[in-house]
């Protein structure tokens, strides 16, 4: 996995410079997440897309600052695509990261030929506890990740320092994105997608239920459901073959 910059966005790829006669995937984290969240999908996807993974302004090692809006993200990933001119690129985004790719979706789904939304919605209201736990113990917001955004069915001992490793960024960064995702609503403009889609979800999220990538699928007039058996909210890290597995069937169903 090789890390590159572009103008304000790092990012990782499994391979440089890209195929322009594949598809690339432009994987997207969710809140207070970076590019390392998808370290599995940008190593094991090589045999059917480009693949690229992005810190969002603010995080990992992308300068600031972050955002409170999900449009702003959704400009500075569409900014990115087009300077670094990513061949057939398909946003593939978790929660807040799945909020940004309806976003391009729906704004400007003429430039992408699929997208994939995994464990997220079209409105992603907050608890508040999250944001007090945020602005008052990070460490404890933490851990409460592990507790709440995997299954009980995963090992919390084997993902926690992988957790806190891809889910570490300035405490008023994740506040802007949890703030972000409040404030996100796109049910009334699903029916406006019109490529194809990948909803993914997991039958143990608690955080993004599996009623929620139904409600999408169900607006969206493309879209195909998978859902991961035995996983939680972060079921890239809990599962990563099956979900590797699910996008792959994915793209060599594609149109072309």
């Amino acid at each position: 996995m090789e890390s590159r910059k572009s103008g304000l966005l790092e990012f990782a790829t499994g391979s440089w410079p890209l195929d322009t006669n594949k598809p690339t995937l432009v994987f997207i984290h969710g809140s207070s997440q970076n590019r390392l969240f998808w370290r599995a999908q940008v190593k094991d996807l090589l045999d059917v897309a480009n693949t690229i993974a992005i810190d969002l302004p603010g995080h990992g090692t992308s300068p600031g600052p972050g955002s409170d809006h999900v449009a702003d993200y959704a400009r500075a990933v569409r900014t990115f695509i087009h300077e670094e001119k990513i061949p057939h690129p398909i946003p593939c985004g978790l929660s807040l990261g799945g909020a940004i790719t309806l976003e391009l979706l729906i704004d400007h789904g003429d430039h992408f030929p699929a997208g994939i939304l995994m464990n997220t919605g079209a409105r992603l209201k907050v608890n508040p506890l999250i944001f007090e736990t945020i602005q008052k113990d990070f460490n404890k917001f933490l851990e409460s990740i592990v507790r709440v955004g995997i299954s009980g069915k995963s090992d919390p001992d084997a993902l926690r320092p992988v957790i806190w490793e891809t889910s570490n960024c300035l405490p008023e960064v994740a506040l802007g994105d949890y703030q972000a995702c409040n404030r996100f609503d796109a049910m009334d403009r699903l029916h406006l997608i019109k490529k194809p889609v990948l909803v993914v979800t997991a039958t143990d999220d608690i955080l993004t239920p599996v009623k929620y990538g139904l409600y999408m699928a169900e607006k969206i007039t493309k879209a195909v459901v998978h859902s991961i058996e035995d996983a939680g909210h972060l079921s890239p890290l809990e599962k990563p073959h099956e979900v590797n597995n699910a996008i792959r069937d994915f793209l060599r169903q594609l149109p072309g």
